[in-house]
């Protein structure tokens, strides 16, 4: 018996290692500074790729010239040869995030926001679980943000995060300014969203509610005072990225079941709450679930008008986003990035399903 506990526990060891190693190399292999530091090691690549840099870093400031802006297209073209930089990514939440960004944005100067900057080969949804019913519902007559914002501070990591972003976001920078460091609040808000189990964070940002006062703690859950409302116009790779993600996945479509065209609500919800600590960032304008917004107009675009409003569109007027319209839900989501965590640490995974079951209970009392 000893023998065969020993041979399986070997085998499910190399499972473990062999998955590791393969989405670290996955992860390397791909990443958008390693495929720089390739480009820069060939003359012909970094001519090109400076060229670019120049390029981006001009178009920050001011629209190019039409002749300046051809030479920048031509030396984008040109540098399509080397492969790497035109495949590589960059992984979401991680220190090297905005450097590897850069570089995504220098060689895809004239690319629009559709393009697609972060991997998601390394996250598998676990469990997505819902529940739907009237929004006014809530489990034991709670007030839902009310409870979140209990849970969140029960859970070390969770309170800790949020006391950091409320910080953050709540300093002012001198004494007699009222301003806010909104960099640093950003910043922070990012941090919480990505290193906080979903579980806690996405009952923060979309627990229901049906009165005046839960609707206004949750629209203060993101402090936008200093998050939400953005006066000094800079470019912020992390805000185009998040927001082309944004396109991708809460795309809407009339035909579709779930009003997704790719039928996942569930990773529209995850790239919502991607944009939340960008410039970017989305935030309920009412007590109501449905209306949400970006802090921006259309005033003064001119001939981008169209272009804006649809834009605008794709938070007001979005079925796919708006799923919990009149309804609630209940999300458990949780993302396994190796196997070692299902095997080695197997709790997260016992929590989920035990939550699973208690609102399968539920969902059944209130068909009945």
């Amino acid at each position: 018996c000893r023998c065969v506990l020993l041979v399986l526990f070997q085998l499910l060891s190399f499972s473990v290692c062999f998955w590791c190693r393969l989405v670290v190399s996955y992860v390397v292999l791909y990443d958008c500074l390693v495929a720089e530091q390739g480009c820069i090691q060939e003359q012909s690549c970094m001519i090109l790729y400076r060229l670019l840099e120049y390029c981006t870093a001009e178009e920050a400031v001011s629209p190019l010239s039409s002749d300046a802006r051809l030479e920048c297209l031509e030396a984008q073209n040109s540098l399509q040869r080397h492969r790497p930089l035109q495949v590589c990514k960059c992984q979401r939440g991680s220190r090297r995030e905005e450097p590897c960004l850069r570089v995504y944005w220098t060689v895809r100067f004239a690319a629009s926001a559709s393009s697609l900057a972060f991997s998601s080969g390394n996250a598998n949804i676990l469990v997505i679980f819902y529940v739907s019913r009237g929004s006014s519902l809530s489990i034991d007559g709670q007030n839902q943000c009310l409870k979140a914002a209990q849970d969140c501070g029960l859970y070390e990591k969770c309170g800790s995060l949020r006391s950091e972003y409320v910080v953050a976001c709540t300093k002012r920078t001198t004494a007699s300014d009222n301003s806010c460091n909104r960099q640093k609040c950003h910043k922070a808000l990012r941090r919480f969203l990505e290193r906080v189990p979903e579980e806690y964070s996405f009952a923060l940002l979309f627990c229901p509610c049906s009165d005046t006062l839960c609707g206004e703690r949750r629209r203060k859950t993101i402090v936008p005072s200093c998050s939400y409302e953005e006066n000094v116009r800079g470019e912020d790779r992390v805000g185009k990225s998040r927001f082309a993600d944004f396109q991708q996945n809460c795309q809407p479509s009339p035909l579709s079941p779930s009003g997704c065209v790719r039928e996942s609500r569930a990773m529209c919800l995850k790239a919502y709450a991607g944009l939340i600590g960008t410039i970017m960032t989305p935030n309920y304008v009412s007590n109501s679930s449905t209306e949400v917004s970006q802090w921006c107009t259309c005033d003064g675009s001119g001939n981008e008008l169209q272009a804006c409003q649809r834009i605008l569109h794709m938070f007001s007027n979005n079925k796919c986003l708006l799923h919990f319209k009149n309804t609630l839900y209940f999300i458990l989501y949780t993302f396994v990035i190796s196997y070692e965590v299902m095997f080695i640490d197997p709790s997260p995974t016992l929590h989920i399903l035990v939550k699973v079951f208690e609102l399968i209970v539920f969902s059944c009392e209130l068909s009945e």
